[in-house]
């Protein structure tokens, strides 16, 4: 069997490892991979925004399943086009993967169907959001809507901490990742708003 990963980090790394140890398993492919996957391993530099370009290779190479490990591609429908090709695939499709991709969506569809989470605000501007915290109990999280390669998340202690991290968020710190919104989470915010 052969079985290739999509992704360079550490939990690659780490899914790489475990399926080296599975006798079936006779090649392991990464996509693009990093230093360690190598050493276990088959590392391919490919374009991972090339959706073709990696339907073309995992053909070709006769690659049995995909298992997708970042967000961005996720987010971006990889599962669902390489399952509209026939290629076997682990991850969550283009909706499900919505769930990590904006913290607002998540967010909004507990609160629906009421699974518990802390409470949350969901601001449109650099005003309303700043005016908000001027009343609000710290610590607050404040969080961009959207991947932020890992970031974008600041755990604030005080007005002038929150005011920084909302002002960086709308200023497009993170590529535009905040979909022109930012989230506030905190046990103590009282009714979710919008604003």
């Amino acid at each position: 069997m052969k079985v290739g990963i999509i992704g360079s980090g550490g939990r690659e790394h780490a899914i790489c490892h475990k399926l080296s140890t599975i006798k079936k398993i006779k090649q392991l492919y990464c996509f693009p991979g990093n230093a360690g996957t190598a050493k276990i391993a088959k590392n391919i530099s490919i374009n991972l925004e090339n959706f073709n370009e990696l339907k073309d290779f995992i053909k070709l190479n006769k690659i049995d399943l995909i298992i997708v490990g970042p967000e961005k591609p996720l987010v971006e429908g990889i599962v669902d086009f390489l399952e509209a090709n026939n290629i076997q695939v682990f991850g969550p499709n283009k909706i499900a993967s919505q769930l990590e991709g904006s913290k607002i969506f998540t967010k909004k569809l507990c609160e629906k169907y009421k699974i518990p989470t802390a409470k949350f605000g969901i601001f449109l501007n650099t005003k309303k959001a700043l005016s908000f915290l001027q009343n609000c109990n710290f610590p607050i999280v404040i969080k961009a809507d959207g991947l932020a390669a890992g970031k974008g998340v600041y755990i604030s202690e005080n007005y002038k901490e929150a005011s920084k991290a909302v002002e960086e968020i709308f200023d497009g710190k993170y590529c535009g990742a905040c979909h022109g919104k930012v989230a506030f989470t905190n046990m103590d915010l009282g009714n979710m708003m919008h604003k």
